[in-house]
């Protein structure tokens, strides 16, 4: 796992510093009504790694988990992110995931098999949710800033 913690931790590094020179006001930006801001979809991110970080340490604690899924529009709505300050979710969403990406190296092998069902869907194991979890994210930072090229570390793994 310590080849998906250091993809996560390059990404973050890569994408850090162009997160910043966006403004608040390029940021809050909706390109269609019913479309997430940039604020919106880092917003998510955050959220992403709130329920994610739940989802792998308490994988780490039993051989299988049953997880609630969350409604993702409901929470980025509810949270108002777009009026957040872009500086304040672009910092909060860098540590966030440098604290993911420590979870993610220090997994014990052991619990890399434990399994989970969301919502009852699935039969997903935490080794495949870690991976998961970067590729998600770099799906979302690739609409925030579609000139990056953010190429994929795990197409072996999506492949087989």
């Amino acid at each position: 796992m310590k080849t998906t913690a250091q993809y996560l931790q390059q990404t973050i590094a890569q994408v850090l510093p162009l997160l910043q020179q966006i403004s608040d006001q390029e940021a809050s930006v909706k390109l269609l009504p019913h479309k997430w801001s940039k604020k919106e979809i880092l917003g998510h991110l955050v959220d992403s790694a709130s329920n994610n970080q739940q989802k792998f340490v308490r994988m780490m604690k039993q051989p299988h988990l049953n997880f609630v899924g969350y409604a993702q529009d409901f929470w980025v709505s509810e949270q108002h992110y777009n009026t957040a300050s872009w500086q304040e979710l672009v910092n909060f969403w860098s540590a966030y995931n440098n604290h993911i990406a420590h979870i993610i190296e220090y997994v014990n092998p052991d619990y890399l098999q434990h399994t989970i069902t969301i919502e009852g869907k699935g039969l997903f194991t935490l080794e495949f949710i870690m991976n998961d979890y970067a590729e998600h994210l770099k799906h979302h930072l690739k609409v925030i800033l579609p000139d990056i090229g953010l190429e994929s570390k795990f197409e072996n793994i999506y492949s087989a």
